[in-house]
């Protein structure tokens, strides 16, 4: 992790020459959804070994689609059989629905660092390779939904994940111009690749199951529980 960045600690109050006072380090926070936000990593693996399982007779384990979360559904599928991929798509889309509410659950802690980001008035976005709607179902039933104004999702735009896209998109919606005063937070490479190409700075999660994936695509931040990520917003660096 020697490319990680190393901040130097900054005041939670910095004077800018003007007079002003700007109480946070970043304007605004990208998010990932799934394996960042929410807890739908049983789901998603569930979903995906049900579908391999009936329609291609597949047995994979967790380990196996671990460097796959992040990117687009469609992208995940067609490395398994590009002929099928829409009846593949078809098929996990269903189970998965079937099973969401039930199956997603919180991080601890997370709900109450988003809380804190919005009431110091940090702008916050969430960029998914999911569906919008399906995206939303899953803020609501974590309680996170009345945070994230804007969604950006597949569909969305036309390059998602690991391109810029998403992320420049989820910017001009908030009205922040893309730099190194906005924060891309995700559990997978392309989530970091995606803020990266953006111009953005990136933070990984040390609640991700692919650390590994992650730690090779370089963050320029780790933060190993959700109120790291509220002092590394509001302050300029991680504790510890």
């Amino acid at each position: 992790m020697s490319a990680m960045r190393r901040c130097r600690p900054l005041s939670s109050r910095i004077l800018f020459a003007g007079g002003g006072i700007d109480l946070s380090h970043f304007d605004a926070v990208l998010f990932d959804l799934d394996g960042t936000l929410i807890d739908t990593n049983h789901l998603i693996v569930t979903s995906y070994q049900h579908v391999l399982r009936t329609h291609l007779g597949l047995e994979v384990t967790p380990e196996q689609l671990y460097p796959y979360f992040g990117e687009p559904l469609r992208t995940t599928l067609a490395r398994f059989d590009p002929e099928r991929v829409d009846a593949l798509m078809e098929a996990y889309r269903a189970f998965n629905h079937s099973r969401h509410d039930q199956l997603v659950r919180r991080f601890p802690g997370v709900n109450e660092a988003v809380a804190a980001l919005r009431e110091a008035g940090v702008r916050l976005a969430v960029v998914t390779s999911k569906f919008t709607p399906l995206a939303r179902r899953g803020l609501a039933v974590c309680g996170l939904e009345a945070y994230f104004p804007v969604v950006v999702g597949e569909g969305d735009v036309r390059r998602h994940k690991p391109a810029p896209d998403p992320a420049l998109r989820a910017l001009e919606l908030l009205g922040v111009e893309p730099g190194p005063r906005v924060l891309m937070v995700g559990d997978a490479p392309a989530d970091l690749f995606c803020g990266r190409a953006a111009g953005c700075r990136t933070a990984a999660v040390g609640w991700a199951l692919n650390r590994e994936g992650l730690a090779a695509a370089e963050p320029d931040y780790w933060v190993e529980q959700p109120s790291d990520l509220v002092a590394l917003v509001l302050s300029g660096r991680v504790p510890g």
